[in-house]
């Protein structure tokens, strides 16, 4: 349409200049609403002259004024709809009393009274008619306009293969305009791909306030994680936000979408590499086998179930005893695998209940248990201490003593780098648990027992990095625990591997310590966050800053630094990542009594000797702060 080309032209104007536009326009149909009057009542065309052009020259010295008051030229005539019609009507009734009261009830010569009712009608018309039709030639192309406008401006780091499909993702996306690619090769520095410049991540700092940059989209899935982490080490101090695709693996379907792209992933920080892992050791008890996980609905116990049922087991149990967990986790898996409907079968039941388990075993007769299913959470456990023992303790000996009865080939229990000189509840409860499989496994079973041990999994429930995540979006603080405290990392994906392969390597009684890498500083992990969200920390240096981080204190029983061994004579196995434990246990037969009285005190709650029990029991354990469990404390205020 020939009238389209001058809509940009138009909507540049400045805003006084818009203003005069419309008011001259409401001028011209003032003069023209009178003449048109004169038209209708004669029935012939006449020149507005004499009292005829007095008419129209009393319509403008009324309507103007009236249209300015009622604050027509405030609005947005691109945005007329019912509310603008609305103020155009009551302006013009005012208009149309006044005039109607000159021309009709009063009476001017020459002048028809009839005019002083027909004017202010197709001047209501007329006026009415100019927004709406400014408002459909105007108001699309202005909402297009402001929504480019407001999409954040980014740059795609990787001009490859998945740059160029990105680059045809964002183009219909509401929320982002690609303004160029950054990448590496010098060659193409200064080219153009698919309609947009290539830059040098060298000149990041200047395109960031150039090009208005918010968010750099990596773009190289198939990058190790090595050069992966020295881009993002350059990304940051330009305080821009990062967006990713996940790994070439992930996107099975080798088509980049923009559903692809998602926040960061925290592991790209570890600055550590994958191991490739071992498929016959990950095959060996779990394909074609019959395979129980416990605390399936968790984040490890889920994590195994998804990695087994790809391996191909001919029955995967998942136990759990939250009805909502063990809904989502079976959900999730038909709807990802919907031919393995009849592999998965989900159970609800506690792993204290010798009866449900019994029943299990009996009807399944499993080759292998994945015992994930414990409270791991620190303070919470401390503040419960008789629940939290007699699940993590006695829960694992109902459940181990159901797989040995049953012959269950293999039995691998999730344990935690805080069972090592532990300073809480969980962690002591925890390390027995392990000492009650080390020492089953001593006795004439055929259970193949084994422990696998590691720290903080990335995005599990109860992790730092959902938590930081959340307090991020919510514009902070976000809030440490304290400054120097130093935790474990590893993704839940490679822990859930490293678990099925450690147990495969289990000859009975083994303890194996997974290779965390280095410890992870959480302060330096919460800042690296902030600043790969694209925003800045406020601290005494920079006051004006977006997140500040808090320093609460440390919650009771939680340690500053976690270690994964007892000993210090770990030995080598064939997988690269798991080490095996030298830890001392006590045997069966002093065992055995041991916990038939720890189980007498759970059952009285008696906190007090349950600590007593365990600091014996465990070599090691050293509380770090008075009782806190919530009914001994009751009892005693």
């Amino acid at each position: 349409m020939y009238l389209n080309n001058y809509i940009l032209p138009v909507l540049s104007l400045p805003r006084w200049a818009k203003r005069s536009v419309v008011l001259m326009v409401d001028t011209g149909l003032c003069i023209l609403t009178v003449w048109l009057a004169f038209y209708l009542r004669l029935g012939e065309l006449v020149m507005l002259s004499g009292n005829a052009l007095a008419a129209a020259l009393v319509s403008v010295s009324l309507g103007v004024p009236i249209f300015i008051v009622s604050g027509l030229y405030r609005a947005i005539f691109r945005y007329s709809g019912w509310p603008a019609l609305t103020a155009v009507a009551r302006a013009i009734a005012i208009y149309g009393v006044l005039y109607a009261s000159l021309f009709t009830a009063i009476g001017i010569q020459n002048v028809p009274r009839t005019v002083g009712i027909i004017q202010p009608i197709l001047l209501l018309l007329f006026v009415g008619a100019s927004r709406a039709l400014a408002r459909i030639w105007l108001g699309d192309h202005y909402q297009a306009a402001l929504k480019q406008a407001g999409r954040e401006k980014v740059l795609i780091y990787g001009a490859g293969t998945s740059g160029r499909q990105l680059v045809g993702a964002v183009a219909n996306s509401p929320e982002m305009k690609v303004v160029g690619f950054l990448d590496d090769d010098d060659r193409l520095t200064g080219h153009v791909l698919n309609g947009q410049p290539i830059y040098s991540p060298k000149d990041l700092d200047s395109l960031v306030a150039t090009l208005n940059v918010s968010i750099v989209l990596l773009a190289m899935p198939r990058l190790p994680r090595k050069r992966r982490n020295a881009i993002l080490a350059s990304i940051r101090p330009t305080r821009i936000a990062v967006r990713t695709l996940p790994s070439m693996a992930d996107m099975v379907h080798g088509k980049v979408s923009y559903a692809d792209l998602r926040d960061l992933d925290i592991d790209d920080l570890l600055g550590r590499e994958t191991v490739t892992p071992n498929h016959i050791l990950l095959a060996k008890s779990t394909r074609n086998k019959v395979v129980i996980v416990t605390g399936a609905g968790g984040s490890i116990g889920g994590e195994l179930c998804r990695q087994i049922l790809v391996l191909g087991p001919s029955k995967l149990l998942m136990l759990d005893q939250s009805e909502f967990a063990l809904y989502a986790i079976s959900q999730e898996l038909l709807s990802n695998f919907p031919d393995k409907e009849l592999t998965l079968i989900p159970l609800l039941g506690s792993i204290k209940d010798d009866d449900r388990m019994q029943e299990i075993m009996t009807t399944w007769h499993p080759d292998a248990v994945y015992h994930a299913a414990a409270y791991k959470h620190v303070p919470m456990v401390e503040h419960n201490v008789a629940e939290g023992v007699m699940n993590n303790v006695f829960g694992t000996l109902c459940v181990a003593k159901a797989a040995s009865k049953h012959g269950v080939s293999d039995f691998v229990l999730v344990s935690t780098d805080k069972a090592v000189r532990p300073t809480n509840i969980m962690g002591a409860s925890k390390r027995l648990s392990e000492i009650v499989l080390q020492a089953l496994a001593d006795t004439d079973t055929k259970t193949n027992f084994s422990i696998v041990r590691f720290g903080n999994v990335l995005n599990s429930s109860g992790s730092v990095v959902p938590k930081f995540r959340q307090q991020i979006r919510g514009g902070g603080p976000i809030t440490l625990t304290h400054l120097d405290i130093t935790r474990y990392f590893m993704t839940i994906a490679e822990a859930s591997q490293l678990v099925i392969q450690a147990g495969a390597m289990a000859k009975g009684g083994d303890v194996f310590v997974l290779d965390m890498g280095e410890p992870v500083k959480i302060y330096d992990l919460a800042q690296k966050m902030i600043e790969l969200s694209g925003l800045t920390l406020q601290n005494e240096q920079n006051p004006d800053g977006d997140i500040e981080i808090e320093v609460i204190g440390l919650r009771p029983g939680e340690k500053l630094y976690e270690e994964l061994l007892i000993g210090d004579n770990p030995k080598l196995t064939t997988h690269p990542r798991v080490m095996r434990a030298q830890d001392d246990f006590l045997p069966w037969d002093q065992l055995e009594d041991d916990l038939k009285k720890l189980e007498m005190l759970l059952n009285v709650n008696d906190v007090g000797a349950i600590r007593i029990m365990l600091e014996r029991l465990v070599s090691g354990y050293t509380p770090s702060t008075n009782i806190v469990d919530w009914i001994y404390a009751e009892e005693r205020t």
